[in-house]
């Protein structure tokens, strides 16, 4: 378990909700602000940008290797679609302040060593390494060095690459990491978002384990947080006909909304109460079967089988003390439709 903000990531605790801005704020700094406190609305615990520029992701080249080929992308240089999505360096300090002046925690993705130091200097919350950047060592060094929460996606990465991500971390004496099972596919399929293993994966590596959602619905991240996640982070947007690179994976404010509120639920709901029945139930207990009187019989009587009958409701003895109570002697008078209890029969002998 740590913390962001005071707020506590962990088992235990109710899942951390991030909300991605990503691109979708449309080069609108404007926008980037509703969405922030749009996602403070809807009871996100944190908004997360991505910082970085064009010429740090990659260089503007047309060669083959650099041209987005299919997907979403298709027919974008990788510099051209870094362009359209990039968040400026000069926005940061503006959407930081703006997101402490919600009450909501800001953290980001930094891609390159100028853009740690930028985050540094504004105090960010924690960091995230995206999927494609889990094996940027350096970077990941470079990122665990400076104190903060680490979040590593791990989307196509190994084991192995996992655990070199992760003990980058450790050498740098920060142990408040988590990482994100994810599936790099945009969007991903519900179907293939093999939610066992973030059992899985916390058990290998014994830390903290969340879902990043690249679904078009909430039902993985549902399900991810019945699975034992500690956070989910899910792309956002404020309007339906957004044009955003991140459109197509992104889900509305009421969506999110319902992320949150459906999260908690399903992380109380799979709690344990050790069959501690709750409130609730215990009030239906009167619905089950108890020992009833059928006939209308005089103190001194002694009970025969006919005379009682195992029938709901249940403010009568247990239908196990039937045998026992046939042959007994009555105390009083009863009627028919009275419960049986053991204040009116002779010669208890047991201990109800």
């Amino acid at each position: 378990m740590f913390t962001i903000d005071n707020t506590p990531v962990g088992k235990g605790y109710k899942p951390f909700i991030i909300a991605e801005i990503s691109a979708n704020h449309n080069g609108s700094i404007l926008q980037a602000k509703q969405m922030i406190l749009a996602a403070k609305q809807s009871g996100a615990d944190a908004v997360k940008l991505q910082t970085y520029t064009p010429d740090t992701m990659t260089i503007n080249s047309n060669k083959s290797d650099f041209l987005i080929t299919d997907g979403l992308w298709k027919g974008l240089s990788l510099f051209e679609l870094y362009e359209i999505a990039h968040t400026p360096y000069e926005w940061h300090k503006e959407l930081f302040d703006f997101a402490r002046d919600c009450r909501i925690s800001i953290m980001s993705t930094p891609f390159d060593e100028t853009a740690v130091d930028l985050l540094v200097d504004l105090n960010v919350a924690a960091f995230k390494i995206a999927s494609f950047e889990i094996t940027d060592l350096p970077l990941i060094d470079y990122v665990s060095s400076k104190g903060r929460p680490v979040f590593l996606s791990t989307g196509l990465a190994t084991l192995d690459e996992i655990s070199d991500a992760i003990e980058c971390c450790y050498k740098n004496n920060n142990e408040n990491i988590l990482i994100f099972h994810c599936i790099s596919s945009y969007p991903a399929d519900v179907i293939d978002s093999s939610l066992g293993d973030i059992e899985y994966l916390s058990k290998y590596f014994d830390v903290e384990v969340g879902l990043s959602d690249h679904t078009k619905s909430n039902m993985a991240s549902i399900l991810a947080v019945a699975k034992g996640a500690s956070a989910i982070e899910k792309h956002f947007k404020i309007k339906d006909d957004n044009n955003s690179p991140d459109d197509a994976f992104s889900i509305l404010p009421s969506q999110f909304s319902s992320l949150c509120e459906d999260c908690e639920i399903a992380f109380h709901a799979v709690k344990s109460n050790k069959l501690n029945r709750t409130p609730s139930e215990l009030g239906n207990k009167k619905f089950r079967r108890s020992l009833y009187f059928v006939n209308d019989l005089k103190r001194g009587k002694k009970i025969a089988f006919e005379d009682i009958r195992r029938i709901r409701p249940g403010y009568g003895v247990d239908p196990k003390y039937f045998d026992f109570v046939v042959g007994k002697e009555l105390l009083v008078d009863v009627q028919r439709g009275d419960a049986v209890t053991f204040d009116v029969i002779k010669e208890l002998d047991i201990d109800p």
